[in-house]
């Protein structure tokens, strides 16, 4: 008999952000603006996507279809207060999952520390590939991409 066991990721990467908590949230809860930072902006010029519920905020879906690189799926805001912003993620393709994405905003002297958490199972099939290579590595590195551009959005505006 075989089973296919799931065990539990996070991954988890932080900026700091010299800027107000409140300029950073903006790009967060508006997914319309995650154009402007997000990693994998570019991955599919053709890109087909999708804006429905809420404007911003609680409610605010985004769904996407794209090639083989940027795959299909969609999110949808679940909470958003001052201090942090959870997504509901769904992936279709390449491959299908479920994860919750949190933002975390905490104040660091006179900017932001962001915190860009990712949580979900990992089945068997994906702990194998993770072997060659490692999920905190490969995605750590997106999100550590996305907080740069984030970072510098942020800054930017609050100048």
């Amino acid at each position: 008999m075989t089973t296919d066991r799931v065990h539990e990721f996070v991954i988890e990467r932080s900026v700091l952000v010299d800027a107000p908590a409140s300029t950073v949230h903006g790009f967060l809860d508006d997914l319309h603006r995650w154009t402007s930072w997000s990693p994998w902006e570019g991955s599919d010029p053709d890109l087909s996507r999708t804006y429905s519920g809420s404007e911003s905020g609680v409610g605010a879906s985004y769904a996407w279809s794209g090639n083989r690189k940027a795959g299909a799926g969609s999110m949808t805001v679940v909470d958003s207060t001052d201090d942090r912003v959870v997504l509901d993620l769904l992936f279709r393709k390449p491959f299908k999952a479920t994860n919750v994405t949190i933002f975390l905003l905490s104040p660091a002297g006179s900017g932001t520390e962001v915190t860009w958490r990712m949580t979900g199972q990992q089945n068997l099939v994906a702990r194998l590939v993770g072997r060659i290579v490692p999920m905190d590595r490969f995605i750590g590195r997106d999100f550590e991409k996305g907080l740069a551009a984030l970072k510098l959005q942020a800054e930017q505006q609050d100048r």
